[in-house]
């Protein structure tokens, strides 16, 4: 069993990349202009590029359990946490227009892409990747459908439109790839590129959500509001994990998905629903102050969270 001392120097390059993200926008290194661009050069380069060379080549997704059940997980687990998060949120007192539909989707969307990863690297290889990111597919339609209707009222006809995005079709490509055997055929001189751009996407994903964070760390008192923060610590971090570690231990599901699924529960609330809450008119403080709280404390609790969960699931990490 990983100790926790062991679990904890994980994670610590994982949130430095974090932290050095933050510093390098307060410093003005990455200016506000630039944001974008570095963002377009993660999400449509370099992340398309880590979950081609992640699968294209992974025999593990040629069982079937590896390839149709980690997206309906990723999908159904999701929608379940949005659900606890808004009838959490009413129990506060929350009201539409006051943050309820903002907390519901914060809550319950775990850090799905650029913490899980580097952790699942460390922990199992390279090749674990590739189940994580068929995982990642599921929770993706869950964001832009259900998180979607629940910040917005949108249908989810305007959901699902998001999925036509370039990391679901570099998944597509390379499934596709795999299961046909195309990928010996890609020139090697092709492999390397991908291979010279998906190393970068992990530490520029990190650094660029803290980015992101940065701005909001200008007015610290904003940053927490304790009927908000407090719940979300007790939901994202103490009750939500045990519908993933029940989903590990009882669905019949390969052990790399119950791997997923014991990492995925440890995670804190993701950075995206700061956007998706920015994007559809919900209140992007109420998911500033989810995230950066969950986050802050998950770097205490994954460790817990990860080790309890693989012996609860029966698993050896």
């Amino acid at each position: 069993m990983t100790s926790y001392g062991q679990l904890l120097l994980i994670l610590l390059p994982v949130f430095a990349m974090i932290a050095l993200g933050t510093l390098l926008r307060r410093a003005q290194w990455i200016t506000e202009a630039a944001e974008d661009s570095l963002f377009n050069i993660v999400v449509k380069v370099t992340f398309p590029c880590l979950i081609f060379e992640s699968v294209a080549g992974n025999r593990a997704l040629h069982e079937p359990g590896n390839l149709l059940l980690p997206p309906l997980a990723g999908f159904g687990l999701t929608l379940l946490s949005m659900l606890v998060g808004w009838h959490a949120a009413k129990a506060l007192g929350l009201t539409i227009g006051g943050g309820l539909r903002t907390f519901a989707l914060t809550v319950g969307l775990t850090n799905y892409g650029y913490l899980p990863l580097p952790i699942m690297d460390a922990m199992f290889g390279p090749e674990s990747r590739a189940v994580l990111l068929v995982h990642n597919v599921g929770v993706e339609a869950a964001v832009w459908t259900g998180g979607v209707l629940v910040v917005t009222g949108l249908s989810p006809l305007a959901g699902w439109r998001k999925l036509c995005n370039a990391p679901v079709i570099s998944l597509v490509v390379a499934l596709a790839a795999n299961l046909s055997g195309a990928t010996a055929y890609v020139p090697a001189v092709i492999m390397s590129l991908v291979h010279a751009l998906a190393l970068c996407a992990i530490p520029l994903g990190l650094m660029m959500t803290g980015v992101s964070i940065q701005p909001h760390l200008d007015d610290p008192r904003k940053l927490v509001e304790k009927r908000v923060t407090l719940s979300a610590w007790l939901l994202r971090l103490a009750v939500l994990p045990w519908i993933f570690l029940l989903a590990a231990k009882y669905l019949p599901c390969p052990v790399e998905l119950k791997r997923v699924l014991v990492v995925q529960a440890a995670m804190p609330s993701a950075v995206i629903s700061i956007i998706v809450a920015r994007l559809y008119g919900g209140q992007p403080l109420v998911a500033v102050q989810i995230v950066l709280g969950t986050t802050a404390l998950a770097l205490f609790t994954i460790p817990f969270w990860i080790r309890l969960g693989f012996s609860f699931a029966g698993l050896v990490p």
